[in-house]
């Protein structure tokens, strides 16, 4: 059942398209996506994406990243930490990590460096874009691309010298600090760009058997430099490097799910990466020829207090135990790409065709030390070891076969090869060839309507799981593969005044990875299975209206319908876990009085299962957001106001035993998310 809310959200984008345009053309700069092998402006690519760009991160560098994504068509998140750090897009992604290592189903790539397996270290401080791209990334990215591709580009250093500051205070002890400089190291030959930031917060739990408000606090600090060297007229240089220092505390549930915790031994989420990215691009008279090798090393705590009271809380015969769990993992990674890239004049096929071929490989090491004290008897230490290493080869073709037609043929064949050891003696290696790849048509109908439709082929390898109580059927799961078929259209409308995209999609899951876990005297082993088939379809829309000059309207709604379509008795014909079957955002930014700027918006989702393994489902919400800006000269000055009206709505849900205080009766327990947060942020650009 849709709710009013999209019902609202469809009459404002009717009533959008349908106003008159009372002014002249309007100029805006083209947005470039450069995600794919080539870079092209975003109404002329042929696949579901969506770019938020700097004007709508200018106020948001203190906000999770992941959270800020949220508002975009079909893209959820889940949290169950200190803040959100997991994505599904069309329904397809994780939700948590414990003991099973796991291969992402969504990228995530923050100027060229890989975090799928750190996203804690995504901040949005000096960040010109983020692309999201929906939809198996088979070609592009391979393994790490089955539901699609979240890109961060930060801001390229210039020629002229020029720089930012900005500062936030908010209730919750909000603080926040960051500062970017960047311009010309060495005439004609070097150019650099730095940036770092610094963002804190006592969150919004009270532990009020600590006598503390800071349990579940944000401590974040990321720093970034990227230095441009031109080697020569035809061969450059870029070097990206970043520090994640990030030490927040995680004590977020409780057992009468409110915002007042009783745990005694409140737990860390913790991150500590540092890593590079050293590209070279040459120039050749038909072709370029791109060289990467990048690398990070991550420490990651992430520990909690399993019982979610003190000890002496509860009467010793309503047997109350305690817990305290505890994951401390060691990740190192390196990847190297090279790819030869034609230019106009390298073009095949009778000067038709432009082309891409290239090489992957990567190394992703984790080691996992597990520190589990109870007084029930688990097992206090367990440490495993994961490698894989990986290579892939990749080539797309672009075939122009006339003015409007362009036919576009991908493919990419990579072998996986991992190992995973434990401390109980589990060996398991998995070695298997993966393909994918697409195929498509653009049809350029005017200069401002583009339809597409792509048939495209991702790949998720198979792995291992972890824990002492599965049987040896349970110890492994197999490869999932993706087909997936996006039609759309990229429009514009009234000398450009009105810009749309609409796409529709249809995909098909095979051996499906379902997360499912065990219970077993307050023991949870959470591990991965597969499901013979499921299938997803729906739509995403974006529109951009601007009436005159001082007025643009938006609205961005996502529709999907999601379900396993074999599996289990259960499970089969019911919809997967964090599929909402809708999602909007809808809103203006109005300029007033020359230095004036309101911005404000609702963004919604409609209810979802939290999980494969029980029927709790969240509420459908609607947040209502709001800034006001004054600028002059320079400086910029925000006032915002994020959830106005306070809504409660939840943002990771749990169903087992744990409330001794009820004899132990499974219940839903529930994290909620942020509640209205009001902050002034000032920023100066010179």
């Amino acid at each position: 059942m849709i709710s009013k809310h999209l019902t609202l959200s469809c009459m404002a984008a009717y009533a959008v398209l349908n106003m008159p345009a009372v002014a002249d053309e309007v100029t805006l700069d083209p947005i470039v996506v450069s995600s794919d092998f080539r870079e092209k402006k975003l109404s002329q690519t042929s696949n579901s994406v969506t770019v938020i760009g700097e004007e709508e991160i200018a106020d948001k560098a203190s906000e999770p990243f992941i959270e800020v994504l949220s508002s975009t068509p079909n893209v959820n998140f889940t949290a169950g930490a200190s803040k959100a750090k997991y994505i599904q897009i069309r329904g397809i992604g994780e939700r948590s990590q414990f003991e099973t290592p796991i291969n992402p189903s969504v990228g995530i790539m923050i100027d060229g460096i890989d975090f799928s397996h750190a996203t804690l270290g995504a901040t949005l401080f000096d960040v010109k874009q983020v692309e999201v791209l929906k939809g198996p990334q088979g070609t592009t990215f391979g393994a790490n691309g089955l539901a699609g591709v979240v890109s961060l580009q930060s801001n390229e250093p210039t020629k002229e010298t020029e720089g930012h500051i900005e500062a936030t205070v908010g209730n919750y002890n909000t603080k926040a600090f960051g500062a970017a400089v960047g311009g010309t190291l060495i005439d004609d030959t070097l150019l650099g760009r730095f940036s770092i930031y610094k963002n804190s917060s006592d969150g919004f739990m009270k532990n009020s058997y600590l006598d503390r408000d800071d349990t579940n606090n944000i401590d974040e600090l990321t720093a970034k430099a990227h230095l441009k060297w031109f080697a020569s007229d035809k061969h450059t240089i870029d070097l990206n490097l970043i520090h994640v220092d990030i030490d927040n505390g995680y004590d977020a549930f409780t057992l009468d799910n409110s915002w007042d915790s009783h745990s005694d031994q409140p737990g860390q989420d913790t991150q500590t990466t540092n890593a590079f990215a050293l590209k070279s691009t040459y120039e050749f008279d038909k072709m370029r020829l791109i060289s990467k090798i990048s690398h990070s090393n991550s420490d990651m705590t992430y520990s909690y207090d399993e019982d979610w009271s003190y000890v002496g809380e509860f009467d010793a015969s309503l047997w109350p135990y305690m817990g305290f769990d505890e994951y401390k993992r060691e990740q190192k990674q390196t990847d190297i790409d090279v790819r030869l890239i034609s230019n106009e004049n390298g073009r095949i096929f009778g000067g038709k065709t432009d082309w891409t071929i290239g090489a992957y490989a990567k190394k992703f090491d984790e080691k996992l030390d597990r520190y589990h004290p109870t007084d029930y008897g688990a097992e206090l230490y367990f440490d495993s070891s994961y490698e894989s290493k990986n290579i892939a080869l990749y080539t797309q073709l672009d075939t122009h076969i006339d003015e409007k037609f362009t036919f576009v043929s991908g493919f990419r064949v990579e072998k996986w090869d991992a190992e995973y050891s434990d401390s109980h003696d589990v060996n398991i290696d998995n070695d298997e060839v993966m393909v994918g790849g697409k195929i498509g048509v653009n049809y350029q109908y005017t200069d401002t309507q583009l339809y597409y439709a792509t048939l495209s082929r991702g790949y998720k390898p198979g792995g291992v799981n972890a824990g002492t109580t599965l049987s040896e059927e349970d110890k492994t799961f197999a490869t999932e593969t993706l087909w997936n078929l996006d039609a759309g259209l990229n429009s514009s409308h009234f000398d450009n005044r009105l810009k749309s995209r609409l796409n529709l999609f249809y995909g098909k899951r095979k051996d499906m990875q379902v997360k499912l876990y065990q219970e077993d005297t307050h023991s949870f082993t959470d591990y991965l299975s597969n499901a013979a088939k499921g299938s997803y379809y729906g739509l995403e829309s974006q529109l951009d209206y601007y009436p005159n000059d001082v007025l643009h309207l938006f609205s961005s709604i996502g529709l999907l319908r999601a379900e396993f379509d074999e599996y289990t008795a259960e499970l089969e014909g019911r919809t997967p876990a964090q599929s909402p079957e809708y999602q909007y955002n809808v809103g203006l930014d109005y300029t007033f009085l020359e230095n004036w700027m309101l911005k404000t918006n609702v963004e919604g989702k409609g209810s979802y299962y939290f999980s494969n393994t029980h029927d709790q489902k969240s509420d459908a919400y609607a947040l209502w957001n709001a800034s006001l800006s004054y600028n002059t000269d320079n400086w910029v000055a925000s006032l915002w106001v994020r959830n106005i009206t306070d809504e409660e709505y939840y943002v990771r849900g749990f169903y087992f035993p744990n409330d001794p205080g009820n004899g132990y009766v499974p219940e839903l327990y529930t994290q909620k998310g942020a509640p209205r947060t009001i902050g002034l942020t000032v920023s100066y650009d010179f």
